[in-house]
């Protein structure tokens, strides 16, 4: 972190987070009250936190999970480039941004490729492993390899707008609030449809409240600016008005729909 206000907020986070699973475990019967004491106690035992960023030198893999900003980014990497081994796998867990940009910035491109992990991370499967032409094949089939041992099962791809989920669900999205501004169905009826009709577990109006209505914008805009002749990257004009409002879904509360913590509450 860049500041130690700020690390320890995120150490007590991730204290949190393994403490309510653990309880999970026990209330579920997976773990006795003893064994998950002792795996709280054993993963916390295992992280550290730091702001010193020429601690980073004795890492074998390294996963950079900052905000989707490539001018912040690119400070970082330089950082990263200069501080880290020759055989050292650099990885960002973007989900929007280009691979090889960052590449460039840390100056080690055959080093870098795309770890990406889904939310919420310690429970979703999935992680895209993203590789650029530069990207040195022995080091791509460990990145691989660490998926795996973390439990995860890894898919790969290149290194391409929105990789595989993201360049399929974003468009999903919104075309489904273009749908609603042609009066083709309303929000909650376009949401029940996908729920009952295509066995979506959440609809995509609701997705996009939830994953943030401006990281929606944010992405549809880069990608719309890198690539002005693709029609499914077209920003609707709902979501901007939303945006533009400060409503950006589950996060503030109100977007398209109304929300009490990670629940809808209803229509907006």
């Amino acid at each position: 972190e860049l500041e130690d206000k700020f690390l320890a907020g995120d150490m007590s986070r991730i204290e949190g987070s393994v403490q309510k699973l653990a309880s999970k475990a026990v209330a579920k019967g997976k773990m006795s009250e003893d064994v998950a004491k002792d795996h709280v106690a054993g993963t916390l035992g295992r992280i550290r936190g730091t702001t010193d960023r020429g601690e980073l030198g004795s890492c074998d893999i390294i996963v950079e999970a900052v905000i989707e900003d490539l001018a912040l980014k690119e400070k970082l990497y330089r950082d990263i480039g200069g501080a880290v081994s020759d055989k050292c796998i650099i990885a960002s867990n973007t989900s929007s941004l280009p691979i090889g940009k960052m590449a460039g910035y840390c100056g080690r491109p055959a080093q870098m490729l795309g770890l990406h992990f889904f939310n919420p991370v310690q429970l979703m499967k999935l992680v895209e492993v993203v590789r650029t032409e530069q990207t040195d094949p022995a080091l791509f089939a460990r990145a691989m390899q660490f998926g795996r041992e973390l439990g995860k099962t890894p898919v790969e791809c290149i290194d391409t707008p929105g990789f595989v989920v993201n360049r399929l669900l974003v468009p999903y999205m919104a075309s489904a609030l273009l749908m609603v501004e042609r009066g083709v169905a309303s929000v909650p009826d376009v949401d029940t449809a996908m729920r009952l009709g295509a066995g979506h577990p959440m609809g995509p109006i609701a997705l996009a409240d939830y994953v943030g209505l401006d990281t929606c914008a944010s992405i549809l805009e880069g990608w719309s600016s890198e690539y002005p002749d693709e029609p499914s990257f077209k920003l609707p004009a709902s979501l901007k008005a939303k945006v533009a409002q400060g409503k950006y879904g589950r996060k503030t509360g109100e977007g398209f729909y109304k929300w009490d913590g990670d629940k809808v509450a209803g229509p907006a």
